[in-house]
């Protein structure tokens, strides 16, 4: 590393980063600071941000081994997303939320999207009412501009939600809102951000606190989306990217019912995206190759979905195509990894060079001590060599006296595999009676 080009480091970030590559897991903040390669691919998913904020549309499916980097890369891509101006939400599939199901899960779902709900200025989460009350705000200001009442103003502005299938109700609901704005009636916003949320259970509750009839709830999740969506245009952002990770819960599902009925609704949004039958709206997908290449429980067991996402038969021996909804995730090569070692200990030492914790042979020695180890794995699915440079760097920097050759010497690295709890239980769900799901916690 050139110590020209170094630049300060927040403590803040600093911190947070080092805690989260240490547990193995991604951080929030700070990913430019370790990013590196995967320019193709940083590339294809900007050029699907732009097209949506273009008013056009995407899918995408981030298809990588355990470790190799799918999580890491769609938050570095919602970031990119927030520059642009875009509102993101992102969850997490888990054995209770999934896309559709009967018993709640795909309601779950939607809600810790929206719960997670970020912009440029709020990318923590928690921006559903910062997003509305730039509506109202701008309502406010194009009234007092064109000397009409904001209500009508307000009424101009949702009519295109009341296009989308439950989008009537969705305009109610955030009307609702600006009434209590208007009126500084706390409980008809909270009850009106709670509808938005998907946080009724029953419709009678809504329509006692909101007078609309329906609730966003599992069998119109991804229409909701759509008004979403919307909503985010409508506000004066660029679009919205819909983000969902550990796709492969949808893989494990036992039954086969409930699987297919998951497939169905991911064909619905693939089919809306590939023939713009939406816009202003992008998914991403993040799961393993198990998860999309299996014929038997896997997206390929679903012959429409096979048929849109079977890869290019010409992208073979070295040749990519970035084109298509896939995107299968290159290895890192060993060069990228040194460069993300580089990165590692330049954040230890908070960006001064003069605080390097080890010299430039440290990291050579530690890359040719895993592959000694566990061979080419080290790169291909680095989680675990990182986990393990970052523990080192740690010990070196609270213990002065310590030597990094000696340290090296005694790392245990193992290849890096998925953490599979040993248990099973059973879910009711859309799938039937007795729906078995494996509980898997992965890191991607």
């Amino acid at each position: 590393m050139n110590p020209s080009t170094a630049r300060p480091i927040k403590a803040k970030d600093r911190d947070t980063i080092i805690q989260a590559l240490a547990a193995g897991v991604v951080p929030r903040i700070g990913l430019p600071h370790i990013q590196v390669g995967r320019v193709a691919e940083i590339t294809a998913l900007v050029r699907d941000i732009e097209r949506i904020s273009d008013g056009g549309a995407g899918v995408r499916f981030i298809i990588g081994e355990y470790g190799a980097g799918k999580t890491f890369f769609a938050n570095l891509i919602r970031l990119i997303a927030l520059e642009r101006k875009c509102v993101t939400v992102h969850a997490d599939l888990a054995p209770d939320r999934r896309i559709h199901a009967g018993g709640g899960q795909a309601r779950a779902l939607y809600s810790e999207a929206i719960r997670n709900m970020a912009t440029r200025t709020k990318p923590d989460g928690g921006a559903l009412g910062a997003v509305i009350e730039r509506l109202v705000t701008d309502s406010l200001k194009e009234a007092a501009d064109r000397q009409l009442s904001v209500e009508s103003v307000i009424d101009q502005k949702l009519a295109p939600i009341q296009d989308f299938v439950g989008g009537y109700d969705f305009a109610v609901v955030l009307k609702a809102y600006w009434r209590g704005s208007e009126h500084s009636d706390a409980s008809l916003k909270t009850s009106a951000l709670r509808w938005l949320r998907g946080e009724f259970s029953t419709k009678t509750e809504a329509r006692q606190a909101l007078g609309v009839r329906t609730i966003i709830d599992d069998d119109n999740v991804y229409d909701s989306l759509k008004s979403l969506a919307c909503l985010t245009r409508l506000a004066g952002y660029a679009g919205l990217i819909v983000m969902f990770d550990e796709m492969v819960n949808i893989y494990k599902l036992q039954n086969s019912q409930a699987r297919n009925q998951n497939f169905e609704e991911i064909l619905r949004i693939v089919n809306d995206a590939l023939q713009g039958n939406t816009t202003g709206i992008g998914f991403m997908m993040c799961g393993t190759p198990e998860f999309l290449l299996d014929t038997r429980r896997g997206l390929y067991s679903y012959e429409a979905l096979q048929s849109r996402l079977s890869e290019n038969r010409f992208a073979a021996d070295g040749l990519v195509d970035y084109s298509g909804p896939v995107i299968r995730l290159q290895s890192l090569t060993p060069e990228d990894l040194l460069v993300l070692l580089f990165n590692i200990r330049n954040v230890f030492a908070g960006g001064d060079p003069a605080k390097f914790l080890v010299p430039d042979e440290a990291l050579t020695a530690f890359m040719d001590h895993c592959n000694r180890r566990i061979g080419e794995a080290y790169f291909r699915t680095p989680r675990t060599t990182v986990r393990a440079f970052v523990q080192m760097l740690a010990v070196l920097e609270q213990n002065p006296g310590a030597r990094w050759q000696d340290l090296i010497g005694g790392i245990q690295i193992a290849p890096d595999a998925p953490d599979i709890a040993v248990t099973e239980e059973t879910t009711k769900s859309a799938g039937g009676e007795g729906d078995e799901l494996t509980s898997l916690r992965i890191g991607n």
